[in-house]
Formats: structure tokens, sequence, C-alpha cells
């Protein structure tokens, strides 16, 4: 019996007027004149991917998707529809829609177009296709071990599953890294491109990831966003590290351990001084 989402060698039957005919001897199926290139040889036996074109009929392709049923894959989301579920890019003329009713209940950790899903096939009762997430054992095996030199490095990786307690997601290399839920800002989507530091190599070879900044990128990000506040001031701003930490939070909405760790920075290098209760970048301070 031809299923959709199975690679199988067929024979042409015969040529219509919109295609050729292609056979096992039992059962015939189309492949439309659209799919077929110029090199094709109507005597010789066919390889075809099989799948349900937009009329749901069973059709075949020339074009082999390396994504099909028993086989997995990285595809790209091209679309999404809030009633339906995700479509991903398999390399035919037709998207394969991942069900809603397999992504997270909350729309906003959805993928996005632009976020990537390793994936399979799967068919439904009506013999649809579908896309199929991979699940945990699936992830393992194609999973490689991390070593400990990678250590405090940055790792890129794709989001492929969802917790109560964090996200696990694939480096680029193949380790599989969890986030715990206090190690991030916000919580990543399902297919969603992150990048983080390890900060964690366990004895099975996973790691732990933190998608928060390093303390001196925080300090960096801090001490820009006060050096960017004075220059908007003409050079001078009101606060020193005597200010009191209400007033500090209300204006910058950081610490008052933060804000003097960011102006200690600046004034280290020589950015700014502190004069008479308020603080003024260098170049500027002798003319007041």
């Amino acid at each position: 019996m031809l299923e959709p989402g199975t690679v199988v060698d067929l024979t042409v039957a015969r040529e219509a007027p919109f295609g050729y005919f292609l056979t096992n001897g039992e059962e015939d199926v189309l492949l439309h004149h659209t799919e077929v290139p110029e090199s094709f040889q109507p005597d010789q036996k066919q390889t075809v991917f099989l799948y349900q074109d937009h009329q749901g009929r069973l059709a075949a392709t020339l074009t082999i998707p390396q994504i099909r049923k028993g086989q997995y894959g990285w595809a790209e989301v091209v679309d999404v529809k809030k009633g339906l579920g995700v479509f991903i890019h398999i390399g035919l003329k037709k998207d394969l829609l991942v069900s809603k009713d397999d992504l997270p209940e909350l729309f906003r950790l959805w993928p996005q177009k632009g976020d990537k899903l390793y994936c399979s096939m799967k068919t439904d009762k009506k013999n649809r296709l579908f896309g199929k997430l991979a699940n945990e054992e699936v992830m393992r095996e194609l999973s490689v071990r991390a070593g400990q030199s990678v250590f405090n490095k940055n790792v890129k990786g794709t989001v492929y599953r969802l917790l109560l307690e964090g996200s696990l997601f694939m480096s680029e290399e193949g380790y599989i890294g969890f986030i715990h839920q206090s190690e991030r800002k916000e919580e990543p989507r399902l297919g969603q491109q992150v990048e983080g530091r390890v900060v964690a190599v366990k004895e099975d070879g996973t790691i732990n990831v933190s998608l928060l900044p390093r303390s001196h990128e925080v300090i960096d990000e801090h001490a820009e966003r006060i050096y960017n506040y004075m220059m908007g001031r003409g050079g001078s701003m009101p606060y020193t590290d005597k200010s009191g930490a209400e007033d500090i939070k209300k204006r910058f909405f950081i610490s008052k351990s933060s804000f003097k760790r960011a102006l200690g920075k600046l004034m280290k290098e020589g950015k700014v001084i502190q004069k008479e209760g308020w603080t003024h970048i260098t170049d500027q301070s002798d003319e007041d």
C-alpha cells in the first residue's frame, strides 16, 4: 500500500496530459509535470517521495526531503497560524504542519518564523501528514558529550523542549543544555536560537547554561546607560556614589551597588569625575 511520508521505487505506468502515473503494480500515483525535470527518463525506475497535494490527493515528487517518516531533521518555521499550528519547510512545494496540539499551551512560546524544529513525519487517522517533534530519546541519540574544556565558554543552540523548571536546547556542537528558569530574563520560545555561557558540565556530558550576562558585561551595560544619560544632559548629572538608593533606582532602574560599580568603572577609565554632589564627564567638567 502506498503511504504518504515514505520513499518508494515506482515505474511509469502511463503518461497523462498533466503528468505521469507511477505504479508499484497494484496502485498508481501521479507525478505532476511541475515535478518532472528535463532529464526525466520514463523507461527507468523512479525513486519518489509520496505526499498529499493541496487537494488531499496522494502525489509523488522526485525531491526526497531529509525529513520523513522515521527520519528526523532540522526544519525552519515559515508560517504561524494560531488556530492550526506552525508550518515548516522541508524542501517540498507544500510545507508541513506541526499541529497546535504538539505546541506549548501559551501562544507566546510557540515558534516564530525563522525558528527551527527537529522533526520527522507522522500521519493521522485520515492519513494526512504532520510534523512530529522529536522526543527526548531521539535528542539524546543525536547528542554528543561535552568535555570540561567548554566550561565558561559561550555556546549557541536551539530550544527543543520547554519544562516547568527550565528549557532544554541542543547546541551547535550537539551538546544537550539545560537553562534553569533562574538563569534567564525571560522564557525562550520552542525552536528559538539562544546563546549563553556554560556554567556547569555534568557527568553525563550535558551542560547547564546561563542566558544572563557575565558580571563585567552587566557593569558595561550599566556604565553605558549612565554615560549616555549624562551626555543627554550636557555632560553632568546630580547623582554620585553618595546618592540615595531610591533616587538611583527611580532614574536608572538599577540598585545602588550596581550604580556604584558602574560609576567606579567610568571613574577608573577617566571618563567621569565627581565634584560637589555632581558627576561630570571629564572633558566637560573644567567648564563648571
